[in-house]
């Protein structure tokens, strides 16, 4: 019991002595002992202390023999406290002002996936997905053995797919309110522009389903040139996938084609 307490005060004495020591740092105009107390904060693990810290000296530091380290610290803060926009503008800065430091690749890495970080849901905009995309395969063009090159590809794939995502949610979504017309150039842009996507054959089921809506609803004076582009559509959609889910409606929409094929032609 007594050991119990005596190492409850000794912990209470460092704590106390901890706070006063942080208190005294962020007061100091000294800017060595800012850069110490800030160093031990950062190695304790109290990222968002430290930051409060490197906030008041980074100007000071610029230039100076212990920038490299101030600065990548400064970065990581921000990193490990989910500040990715700041992290990214301060990892990207590092990398521009100590391009000759033995972290220049980590650096610039984790500036990238700061980034990345940033993405949103794919229905909205994806400004920040963009960026990180540029961001990442800037880093893997500069430095493609990096060790970090494998998490960096797995991220851009997972991106790359929020933006494929996104392109074919917005051709669909002109199926979904009926303007036919726009989701046949939008669906035929995607499935020219993203050949191996996995949404290729609801792609080729909703083009097809918009051609048909097109043909049925026409004018009789371009029903037959429609309902045969609706027919190609739909062949389209089987070659790709025989057994397709949409294999059964496909169906019974084709033999209404085929039905008004026979009115239209006689």
């Amino acid at each position: 019991m007594i050991s119990k307490k005596i190492v409850s005060l000794l912990l209470l004495v460092v704590f106390f002595y901890s706070c006063n020591e942080y208190q005294k740092a962020l007061k100091t105009e000294d800017v060595a002992v800012k850069f110490d107390v800030s160093t031990k904060l950062y190695d304790a693990g109290k990222y968002s202390k430290a930051i409060r810290i490197f906030e008041q000296i980074a100007p000071t530091y610029k230039g100076m023999p212990r920038a490299e380290k101030l600065f990548y610290m400064f970065a990581q803060s921000y990193f490990k406290t989910n500040q990715y926009y700041l992290a990214g503008y301060q990892f990207e800065s590092f990398v521009s002002s100590f391009p000759k430091s033995e972290k220049i690749e980590e650096a610039a890495f984790l500036g990238a996936k700061s980034f990345s970080m940033l993405s949103p849901e794919y229905s909205l905009d994806q400004t920040d997905t963009f960026k990180a995309i540029d961001k990442l395969q800037a880093f893997i063009d500069s430095y493609p053995n990096s060790p970090n090159s494998v998490e960096a590809n797995k991220i851009l794939r997972a991106l790359n797919g929020k933006i494929e995502k996104k392109v074919f949610e917005n051709a669909k979504g002109y199926n979904t309110i009926t303007d036919y017309k726009s989701a046949l150039v939008a669906l035929d842009n995607f499935i020219a522009d993203y050949p191996g996507t996995p949404f290729k054959e609801d792609a080729l089921f909703y083009k097809y389903d918009s051609a048909y809506q097109l043909a049925v609803n026409s004018i009789p004076s371009k029903m037959v040139e429609r309902l045969n582009v609706a027919k190609t559509a739909y062949s389209n959609l089987v070659k790709f996938k025989s057994d397709t889910k949409y294999k059964e409606k496909a169906d019974k929409m084709l033999v209404q084609i085929e039905i008004k094929l026979q009115i239209f032609t006689k």
